[in-house]
């Protein structure tokens, strides 16, 4: 095949924890009769609170084919190649076995909100029935080199509070503020979808929402844009640089010689063009040899082709979802195709590559 499939994850398969009817159809397809995949196959899922094999083992229940964990990439995974970090102490905010995690991508020195908490309990004061009784007073030793936001927290006023403690007190939470040291510690952050797809009949808040929050706050105290050292998940290029990392390492275990020339993007939401070349990581990459990225938008997700009509992409009054950071471009949120669901997505994909199972 020269050809290669992302998949996203919500609303393409599941939407919540339903799977989507269509889901085990479009699968059988991809497979032989052993089991093995007929096309290079990456699940691209901008969660973030699991291991990347508790995700394989969900997947391949869910649709009854083997599933690999060097077949998924969490919106964490590029994390791999930050390897300057992995030997300092870093601050990791989210939910899900944080600690199991951060190490598995490399990082020796992980610290939890939880734990910073539990050592610095004076300083998670917003719910009065959690403040301690006793005041607490210990030599623990905490300087975070960076802060990683793996996903939206469960109580985020807390995580929110730690959080800006650290980055206004270069790395001692309980310190004094000292808003001169601008710029702060580095921030990674992993996920900025704005809202997703479960089973409730609209959109529920995502990581995205959690980073306007904490955005806005530090900018509020401090008159000064909090700044990223890297943002990860779609629609970053930095994760489809990577996932087409991945699609290649399988067609080289494959043997497969031809080389991948056009990726398809199947989800909910979108992004298209072409691929940008040349581009590397830190030189952990090669160099990008898919020449284009076409995107396949199914209607199982937040897109509903019966809803309201989209604002005109060039009215200056259009709704960007997207990051701050990342600029609104029309040409990336108009899909090159729209289907039903991912079995019409496989079929369009194997007519227009004129491939024959």
């Amino acid at each position: 095949p020269s050809f290669g499939f992302l998949f996203d994850i919500d609303g393409v398969l599941v939407r919540g924890k339903t799977p989507i009817p269509a889901a085990r159809t479009a699968f059988q397809k991809l497979v032989n009769s052993q089991g093995q995949f007929l096309v290079p196959v990456v699940f691209v899922t901008n969660a973030g609170n699991c291991l990347r094999q508790k995700k394989a083992d969900q997947l391949s229940h869910l649709l009854g084919v083997p599933i690999s964990q060097d077949q998924v990439m969490m919106s964490h995974s590029p994390l791999r190649m930050f390897k300057r970090y992995h030997e300092k102490c870093v601050l990791v905010s989210g939910q899900g076995p944080l600690l199991d995690i951060a190490q598995d991508l490399g990082f020796c020195q992980p610290i939890t909100i939880d734990t910073l908490r539990e050592k610095r309990p004076l300083l998670d004061a917003v719910d009065h029935d959690r403040r301690p009784n006793v005041l607490v007073s210990g030599g623990f030793c905490f300087k975070p080199f960076s802060v990683v936001l793996f996903g939206e927290p469960v109580r985020w006023e807390t995580s929110l509070q730690l959080i800006i403690d650290v980055l206004l007190t270069s790395g001692y939470p309980g310190n004094p503020y000292e808003q001169e040291n601008y710029p702060h510690i580095p921030v990674l952050a992993c996920n900025m979808d704005l809202m997703w797809v479960a089973e409730a009949q609209s959109p529920r808040f995502g990581h995205g929402t959690f980073m306007v929050c904490l955005e806005n706050i530090y900018k509020k105290i401090t008159g000064k844009d909090l700044k990223y050292e890297a943002l990860m998940g779609k629609p970053s290029r930095l994760t489809y640089q990577y996932a087409e990392h991945l699609i290649r390492a399988q067609a080289l275990q494959r043997s497969w010689e031809q080389p991948i020339l056009t990726l398809y993007a199947v989800g909910p939401a979108t992004l298209s063009g072409d691929w940008e070349m040349g581009l590397s990581w830190e030189k952990e990459l090669a160099s990008a040899a898919a020449a284009r990225c076409r995107s396949v938008l199914v209607c199982t997700g937040v897109y509903s082709p019966h809803g309201e009509a989209p604002a005109d992409s060039s009215s200056t009054e259009a709704v960007f979802h997207g990051h701050r950071d990342f600029s609104f471009d029309p040409a990336l949120v108009e899909p090159d195709h729209i289907v039903p669901d991912v079995d019409a997505a496989v079929d369009l994909v194997f007519q227009l590559e004129n491939f024959t199972p």
